[in-house]
Parts: C-alpha cells; sequence; structure tokens
C-alpha cells in the first residue's frame, strides 16, 4: 500500500471517528434535554397541583362578623345572616348531632358559641349530598340540619365566621371544620359543652319560655331533650318533660326532681 492511500485511510478513519463522537455528543444532549424537560413538566405540574389545590381550599371567602358572645334571650331573635352566625340566643344550646328537620335558629346559635360548626342544606338538596354532609357531621361538635331561604345549596357556619359553597362536595367545608370547630381564639365560650341541652327539632318543640311567676333568668318551663336522630320527623316527642334550671353563668342544667 503506497503512502498517499495509507494516510487517506488514516484520514477516513480519523473523520468517522470524529463523526462518531459528535453523533454520541448529540445523543447525549438530546437525552439530557428530554430528561430536563420531564423535570421541567414534572414541576411544574407539581407546583400546578400545589397551588390549585390550595386555591380550592382557600377560605379567603369566609364572611367574618362581630358578634359578642353571652347574650342570651327567651324571645324569638330576627338574625340578619341566613343562617345566623352568632348574636343573642336561647338559655339552651342545641345538641350537637344530625337533624333532618330545621331547628331552632336560636339554640344552634347558642351551640356555635360553644366551638361547634354548623352545616345548613336546602332541604331540595338531593339524598346523596345530604348523606356527603352526614359523614362530614358525624363527629363532636358538628350540626347538620335542613334550612329555609338559603342563598346556596350548602352553607357552613361557626361564631363570627359563615362561608357560601358550592355544594356538599366542596373542599373548603373540610377546610373549613379544620380551622373553626372548637378553636378557642373564635369560641367565646370554649370548653362548653354541646351535648345535655335540646335535642328536638323546630316542629317539634316550641322555643322555650321561662315561668311567669320565676325570674326568668332563674328558672325556664319544662322541656324535653330526646337526643337528635338522623330520621325525619314533624311529630310531637313523647319523651317526659325534664325540667331545667339556668344558673348564674346562665348556663342550664336538670333540675333536681
Amino acid at each position: 500500500m503506497s503512502k498517499e492511500k495509507a494516510q487517506a485511510r488514516r484520514e477516513h478513519l480519523a473523520r468517522m471517528k470524529a463523526e462518531q463522537k459528535r453523533k454520541e455528543r448529540r445523543a447525549g444532549l438530546l437525552m439530557w434535554g428530554i430528561g430536563g424537560l420531564v423535570i421541567v413538566v414534572l414541576v411544574g405540574l407539581v407546583g400546578f397541583y400545589v397551588i390549585n389545590d390550595r386555591s380550592q381550599k382557600s377560605l379567603d371567602g369566609v364572611q367574618t362578623f362581630a358578634y359578642k358572645g353571652s347574650e342570651h334571650t327567651w324571645d324569638k331573635v330576627a338574625y340578619k345572616e341566613t343562617p345566623p352566625a352568632g348574636g343573642p340566643h336561647n338559655y339552651y344550646w342545641q345538641n350537637c348531632g344530625i337533624y333532618d328537620q330545621p331547628i331552632h335558629s336560636e339554640h344552634g346559635v347558642h351551640s356555635l358559641e360553644h366551638g361547634a360548626v354548623w352545616i345548613t342544606y336546602r332541604p331540595s338538596l338531593p339524598k346523596a349530598d345530604v348523606d356527603k354532609l352526614k359523614t362530614l357531621a358525624s363527629s363532636d361538635f358538628m350540626l347538620l340540619s335542613p334550612y329555609e331561604g338559603l342563598k346556596a345549596d350548602v352553607m357552613v357556619s361557626s361564631w363570627n365566621h359563615q362561608l357560601v359553597l358550592n355544594g356538599a362536595d366542596d373542599p373548603r367545608l373540610p377546610a373549613y371544620i379544620k380551622k373553626y370547630k372548637q378553636n378557642p381564639t373564635f369560641t367565646p365560650e370554649f370548653g362548653s359543652a354541646c351535648d345535655r341541652g335540646v335535642g328536638t327539632t323546630a316542629g317539634q318543640q316550641p322555643l322555650p319560655t321561662p315561668d311567669p311567676e320565676l325570674d326568668p333568668h332563674a328558672e325556664a318551663s319544662a322541656v324535653p331533650t330526646p337526643q337528635p336522630s338522623t330520621e325525619s320527623s314533624t311529630e310531637p316527642s313523647t319523651e317526659p318533660a325534664t325540667q331545667f334550671t339556668v344558673g348564674p353563668d346562665a348556663t342550664p342544667s336538670p333540675a333536681a326532681s
């Protein structure tokens, strides 16, 4: 083989090796580029999910009020909000639980004062949605009842706070419950009970009234107190009446028989 041919062969092999290295570099850069793009996309998707999740659970839409606690009355109250989120209320609170019929607002507000969260819904809400709300309301210090005249299908209230929801599946509802239920910052009578009060619905019993022969702040007339039930009923309770007394702190307790 002549020197010229040998030189030409060496140059050809050098060009082939150089071309191979360029191809390998391009493949490596392409792989890194694709990998980087995948990482950027994943980070973007995670960021979008986090931001979207926070946005959906944001409680920025919560309305706030400035009602002071411990304003008790035997009278029916004309509340400004529907449902109410604070203000004067009956001496007896509503037993926390699930009610299939409306309750007296005056009792419900007293429960809010004790740290309860009250979920209200339009009576026309489909049963499947009501069942979802019942699941959320099955824990302690929760009230659930239908309410006429709501401006949305579902609303949730606590003392001095209220949120209009987009339905039973609104992700803000669990977030609201977590933040406001029994929160000592927002609860005027934190530590008070949400049982041993009134367990009847508005259709079962009228608001309790004081005995006219006694000091209205000393003793109330008899009020039956069956526990809340998930079964609808508009018939008056057949349970025997139980008398309650109201002490100096306006907290009802069973009177000695």
